[in-house]
């Protein structure tokens, strides 16, 4: 799409002017000085710092953009966010809302003065300050630029249910190599506009890496842009390294594009949606660094990759490149844009948004404020009535199907669920009562449960599925990511990133208020693959996250239905957790009433006296449990032991709540030792059998009381397409297993060997019962 008219005056280009050269002084000035904010003397080695770090190159066509937004904000009354994919673009960021004001409104020490610059200039990827990329501290920032890729995807989750919000997103032409960026521009095929927001994307196409051109600029234009409109989108393009001209391209560009997604939005609320509008887009070429060093010891700086982080290091090693440092400072005229106490008086007045429209205090970006909490049915209208334990067989995630069903009806402009494309697989079909799968795109007659409206978001994209909920949630509103458990570990980075952001936010950034918890489901798990076999055996998903901050990580596994109905209900009432439940789709038995899961799940853990044949303080053996089907298989262990040994006193403990392992000063929810004691005792052999890796459970009791008692039956990589029993005979998860490991303990631990003489014989024989078989749950072991 081409420039049609000319939108701004000589005047205005000088403003613009003078505010790009403020945001581009006060981010150089933020990767090299410590003091001297003003340059009042001439610079020297102990102005600078030690170690300079930092991304200069993407900084100031982000500057350019802000400045240009702000104008828009400001004469049109827009309530617009603005999410930066390029990562390390963060001096950008901080430099804009110091200008604007929002900065200094949450820090207060950092005032528009000389020592407020000081502060805002020495706090940059300093010790105990801020880091170089855009994060929790920076106000108006919902995208963690620790890592690329989520941007758009976050953008996008920002608008759905926020029909006045605009979300512009700044993707880097690095950033657009991506995986998850690449899936992500296909989110206009979910974005309703009659009750979504809009997301205005800006390619920043600079042409370089860290190291390396980018493909995105080394393609013909003609070939960008036709890929552009195959995901669905009108390019506009801005193109310029005239510094004046490009100020009126960006205007005019920004003009047309709003201009276009309010006649979209408006057809839409007015006259209802016919077909999936495109969307207008920026593509925004202007050269890297522009306005840094066009070179440095003759080779060029600007408008390559020699500018993507700091220009020219080790000045206090060469006193003569401070001397390039100040002119570079200089050729930005900070005695026009300060007077002489650090006062801005660059004239950009009129660029500025009035306090409650300024990007950095937009409270979409800090989306606690406008959280507001849900509706929580209560669980008994859904739970198992149990009839006898263990003669029921339910799928648990069908049930927690309805639930949320309910939930999803009671909350209908707050609450969605995301997944890849395994909504119904996950057997949560259920919501399909309420709403449907959320659909933008072109509609077959022969369709089933698809609609614009709908609240189901499926995309075939772990990383788009994770981005949307991200967006959702950090703006205020709450849901929940059903997957497959091998292929959650696609978004284990995206993860980490969002549990640091957890962490930071919660922890260091006082104004942030407390967001929706992301919630995982986990299910088609490693146990039950008996269909896809090796390729979907993977439970490391929860390895990664326990190593996480413990304020933040929350690892459930409920061991029947009303267990995980209970877990649910507890988890979508949290704030500033990652909350992972693990649980399988298919028939299981059931185990606990209503009444008894919802107290197990609050202890976490406990004491099955149901299942125990003591209620001795010193049991000689102790049968542990924590998944479903490690449930079922210490239950049926437990049941042999009974029926072999019956004068063995035998204690059966159920863990739901993994952390409880550990420590309780190490993990909220850890338990002391004394309770550790009361529970596993300190001299009986304990056979716990694991949902996942058992170094896992290793890891959390090391230093137990006992510890060395435990022995951790789990998933141990072995894994083919073959029967659920098979599979657990690999891993030695199985019944047969479970009361050898006990019966050897036993012999190690108390040397009674002739009452054990003849378990290997009898073992054996049963053990080759169930495999010629071929029954996973053999009805007699719960009779």
């Amino acid at each position: 799409m081409t420039i049609r008219k000319s939108t701004l005056s000589s005047q205005d280009i000088t403003s613009l002017n003078q505010y790009w050269s403020l945001a581009n002084y006060l981010s150089v000035g933020q990767i090299y000085l410590l003091d001297n904010p003003l340059l009042k003397q001439p610079l020297t080695r102990q102005d600078v710092k030690p170690r300079l770090l930092g991304h200069w190159g993407t900084t100031p066509g982000l500057n350019l953009i802000y400045a240009h937004l702000n104008r828009l904000i400001a004469r049109h009354q827009l309530n617009m966010i603005y999410v930066t994919g390029p990562g390390h673009g963060g001096p950008a960021l901080v430099a804009n809302t110091y200008i604007e004001g929002s900065y200094s409104h949450y820090y207060p020490a950092i005032q528009q003065n000389e020592s407020g610059l000081k502060r805002l200039f020495k706090q940059f990827s300093f010790p105990g300050g801020v880091p170089s990329h855009v994060a929790p501290e920076i106000p108006g920032s919902i995208n963690e630029g620790g890592e690329l890729g989520y941007a758009l995807s976050h953008a996008f989750g920002a608008v759905f249910d926020n029909p006045d919000l605009i979300a512009t997103c700044v993707i880097g032409d690095g950033e657009a190599e991506t995986g998850p960026l690449a899936a992500a521009w296909h989110s206009n095929k979910f974005l309703n506009p009659a009750s979504d927001g809009a997301v205005l994307p800006i390619l920043h196409l600079n042409g370089y890496k860290i190291a390396n051109p980018t493909i995105f600029a080394r393609i013909p234009k003609k070939e960008l842009n036709q890929l552009l409109k195959g995901y669905g989108y009108q390019p506009i393009w801005v193109e310029s390294s005239d510094v004046n001209a490009v100020h009126q391209l960006m205007s005019d560009a920004l003009i047309q594009a709003v201009n276009r997604i309010q006649k979209i939005q408006v057809e839409a609320r007015t006259q209802g949606i016919t077909q999936r509008p495109i969307w207008p887009m920026i593509v925004m070429k202007t050269p890297k660094g522009w306005t840094g060093p066009k070179s440095f010891e003759n080779l060029p700086v600007e408008d390559s990759w020699r500018s993507h982080q700091v220009p020219f290091k080790e000045l206090r090693q060469f006193p003569e490149r401070i001397e390039l440092l100040e002119a570079w400072l200089r050729s930005y005229n900070p005695e026009q844009l300060f007077d002489s106490t650090g006062r801005i008086i660059a004239d950009i007045n009129d660029l500025i948004p009035e306090d409650s429209l300024q990007m950095g205090r937009n409270p979409h970006a800090n989306g606690g404020v406008l959280m507001q909490a849900l509706k929580i049915p209560g669980v008994g209208d859904f739970a198992v009535d149990l009839k006898s334990r263990g003669s029921q067989k339910i799928s648990a995630t069908r049930v927690m199907g309805t639930y949320l069903a309910e939930v999803m009806r009671l909350n209908e402009s707050n609450f969605r669920v995301f997944g890849p494309d395994e909504t119904a697989s996950n057997r949560l079909d259920d919501l399909y009562q309420v709403t449907a799968k959320t659909w933008v795109a072109e509609q077959l007659d022969s369709d089933e449960d698809l609609a614009m409206d709908g609240r189901v978001m499926e995309i075939l994209s772990e990383h788009t599925c994770q981005g949307w909920l991200e967006g959702y949630l950090l703006s205020g509103r709450h849901g929940l990511f059903s997957c497959y458990e091998a292929f959650i570990n696609i978004v284990s980075s995206m993860a980490t990133q969002h549990a640091k952001w957890l962490q930071v936010a919660s922890q260091k950034v006082n104004w942030r208020q407390p967001i929706p918890s992301l919630n995982y489901l986990l299910t088609s798990h490693v146990w039950r693959q008996d269909h896809n076999g090796f390729s979907h055996q993977d439970p490391g998903f929860i390895n990664h996250l326990s190593n996480k901050e413990p304020n933040v990580v929350r690892l459930y596994f409920p061991p029947d239905t009303n267990c995980l109905l209970a877990v649910t209900q507890k988890i979508l009432q949290t704030t500033d957790k990652i909350n992972v439940v693990v649980a399988g789709k298919q028939l299981q038995p059931q185990w606990l009433a209503i009444d008894e899961a919802q107290k197990h799940c609050d202890q976490g853990l406990g004491i099955w006296h149901w299942a125990s044949n003591t209620d001795s303080a010193k049991p000689d053996l102790i049968i542990a449990c924590a998944g479903d089907v490690p449930t079922i298989e210490a239950l049926a262990a437990t049941k042999i032991l009974n029926q072999r040994l019956p004068d063995l006193s035998i204690r059966f403990v159920n863990v739901v709540d993994i952390m409880t392992l550990a420590m309780d000063t190490t993990h909220p929810h850890g338990i002391s030792d004394d309770q550790f004691r009361q529970i596993f005792s300190s001299d009986a052999p304990v056979i716990l059998a694991f949902h996942g890796y058992p170094s896992m459970i290793h890891r959390l009791i090391y230093n137990r009381p006992g510890h060395e008692n435990f022995h951790i039956h789990g998933f141990n990589e072995e894994g083919t397409t073959t029967t659920p029993f098979d599979m657990l005979v690999l891993n030695q998860l199985d019944r047969y297993h479970l009361v050898k490991n006990a019966v050897n303990r036993l012999q190690d631990m108390t040397d009674s060997g002739a009452i054990l003489e003849d378990m290997d014989f009898k073992l054996a024989q049963h053990h080759k019962h169930i495999l010629q078989a071929g029954d996973d749950l053999p009805d007699e072991i719960f009779n």
